[in-house]
C-alpha cells in the first residue's frame, strides 16, 4: 500500500515526515493560491473549476471564500450544499467528509494532522492523523477548531472557539474548551415566522 492509499483510509495512522508526498502537497497550495490570489469575487465559475480540481468529491452547492488552505484536498469530500466561509484551513492527511448543509463560520479548522505526544518521536517529526466526519447540518462557529478522529453527528451546532476534541452527538449545541454537549436543540429554539423581517 502507498503513501497516497494510506492517507485515503476511513482509519488512524502514524508516519515519518520523509513520508509527506511533496508533490502532491505542492499542487494543492498552488490551486490554492490561485483559488485566493487570482480570482476575482465575480469568476465564480474560475473558482468552481478550480474546486472541482482541487477537492476530492466537490458538490456543486460548494462555495468557499478566500482565503482557504489545506494540505492536499484530494481528501475533502462535500456531499450537498456546504458553505465554508472566510479564512479556513483544513489539514486533510486523512478523510474529511462534509456533509449536505454545512455551514462553516470564519476561522474553523478541520485538523486531521497531529504530532507524537513523546519529544524524542515529534522531534523526529512523527505524526498522527485521524479522519473528521461532519453529518448533514452541522454548523461550526467561528475560530472552532475541530481534531482529528472526531465526528459531528447530524443537526448539531458546535459554538464559536470550541476545540472539539471527542464525537459529539446528533442533534445538539456543544461549545467550550474542551467542547462538550451543552444541550439538545428544541422547537423552542426556531425563529417565530413573524420575527423574520425579510
Amino acid at each position: 500500500m502507498n503513501v497516497i492509499d494510506i492517507m485515503k483510509r476511513p482509519a488512524a495512522y502514524a508516519s515519518g515526515y520523509e513520508n509527506i508526498p511533496g508533490e502532491e502537497q505542492n499542487r494543492a497550495k498552488q490551486l490554492c493560491w490561485e483559488y485566493n490570489n487570482r480570482t476575482a469575487p465575480s469568476e465564480q465559475q474560475k473558482r468552481r473549476e478550480i474546486l472541482q480540481e482541487l477537492l476530492g468529491t466537490c458538490h456543486p452547492m460548494t462555495g468557499i471564500e478566500p482565503d482557504f488552505h489545506c494540505d492536499y484536498g484530494f481528501n475533502i469530500h462535500t456531499h450537498g450544499l456546504t458553505v465554508i466561509n472566510y479564512n479556513c484551513v483544513i489539514l486533510d492527511t486523512s478523510p474529511v467528509n462534509i456533509g449536505a448543509g454545512a455551514f462553516i463560520a470564519p476561522g474553523v479548522c478541520l485538523a486531521c494532522s497531529g504530532h507524537a505526544v513523546d519529544p524524542g518521536q515529534r522531534s523526529q517529526g512523527i505524526g498522527t492523523s485521524a479522519p473528521i466526519t461532519l453529518e448533514e447540518n452541522v454548523w461550526i462557529g467561528a475560530n472552532a477548531t475541530v481534531c482529528g478522529g472526531v465526528t459531528i453527528g447530524a443537526d448539531s451546532v458546535i459554538g464559536a472557539g470550541s476545540v472539539v476534541t471527542h464525537d459529539i452527538p446528533a442533534g445538539v449545541i456543544a461549545a467550550g474548551v474542551p467542547c462538550r454537549v451543552i444541550r439538545p436543540i428544541t422547537e423552542k429554539d426556531k425563529i417565530r415566522p413573524e420575527d423574520i423581517l425579510f
